[in-house]
């Protein structure tokens, strides 16, 4: 097979060739990056703008909204506009910006989700130590460290990935998946990107048990807790992060730990969409749905804005008089 390590662009998985159906997908993938994109933005300006959500917890969950928000907008959009446009192609540079910002974003995704149990932990086992651990400089610190190691995720990947010689540029995959490129592989070079993803694997999981031990010493100090209500109320601040990262973690094991020479294009996307798309999606709902200060402050922030309409819509009051 021809080398191809010098394309200039790679052809990605076409939903199908009926332009109707073509047009079909484009409507789906805007709506669910509409719904997300909005949940995610509600999210960020909830907790911008009400004073009371101005906590560690908060603080971390507005910056997992800001993740959330950007690894979807860093596969969906191409993909709707290739449906729109009836093209498969992205450039070379294209797919290498997929690869770098989706590890990116997803590693720092899971670092703030760890963040937040310790956060919890400490709020409900060591609560008079609380202010004293979780200030603002150690936040800031713990939220930056995160980032950090999101690149840091995202140059090892991008590096792994695209040092090999390439003998297709065919993608089997609606975004450039690190998976679909290496099946592309004509030199033994994958296996350097094959090591990295079982080494950032193992500290995946070492940070989801950090996590699972996390929670079982929360539900220990919870259960000594007297009253039924305080019970309650520590478990409502704990549920809605335990089941984003149960969301996050259980679709990526079920996208990546699978035989994938039997399995059909349509799966692969099923499966891509399950770890790309729904965790950013559901995560801003799981929160608003589950937390009475976020709903408060959502609740709070729709009476603004039909206040504001309602001003807008009388310009001749004036000091108060019609």
């Amino acid at each position: 097979m021809p080398n191809l390590t010098t394309t200039s662009e790679f052809l990605l998985l076409e939903f199908s060739d009926i332009r109707e159906l073509q047009i079909l997908h484009f409507f789906l993938f805007l709506t669910v990056y509409l719904m997300a994109v909005t949940g995610n933005l509600l999210i960020i300006v909830a907790v911008a703008l009400d004073h009371r959500l101005h906590t560690p917890m908060y603080f971390f969950l507005l910056n997992l909204a800001i993740l959330d928000l950007g690894s979807i907008s860093v596969t969906v959009p191409k993909a709707m506009a290739n449906s729109l446009m009836n093209s498969r192609s992205i450039s070379y540079s294209a797919c290498v910006a997929q690869v770098f910002f989706f590890f990116f974003l997803e590693g720092s995704d899971f670092a703030i989700l760890t963040i937040m149990a310790h956060d919890r932990y400490v709020a409900i086992c060591n609560p008079l130590q609380y202010e004293t651990i979780m200030h603002r400089g150690a936040c800031i610190q713990m939220a930056v460290s995160a980032w950090i190691t999101g690149i840091l995720n995202g140059i090892l990947h991008t590096g792994g990935t695209f040092a090999i010689s390439f003998c297709s540029n065919v993608v089997n995959q609606f975004f450039c998946e690190v998976p679909q490129i290496l099946k592309l592989s004509c030199s033994d070079m994958y296996l350097v990107e094959v090591g990295i993803i079982l080494f950032l694997s193992f500290l995946a999981l070492g940070c989801f048990i950090f996590i699972i031990v996390t929670y079982m010493q929360i539900f220990g100090t919870v259960l000594r807790i007297p009253s039924v209500q305080g019970q309650k109320k520590a478990l409502s601040t704990c549920l809605p992060h335990l089941t984003v990262v149960s969301l996050l973690v259980f679709t990526s094991i079920f996208a990546y730990v699978r035989p994938r020479s039997n399995t059909s294009s349509e799966l692969n996307v099923l499966f891509a969409m399950m770890y790309a798309i729904l965790p950013p999606l559901f995560n801003p709902f799981i929160y608003s749905m589950r937390n009475k200060e976020v709903k408060t402050a959502l609740l709070k922030l729709s009476n603004l804005g039909h206040f504001s309409k309602f001003i807008a819509s009388k310009p001749f009051l004036k000091n108060g008089v019609e």
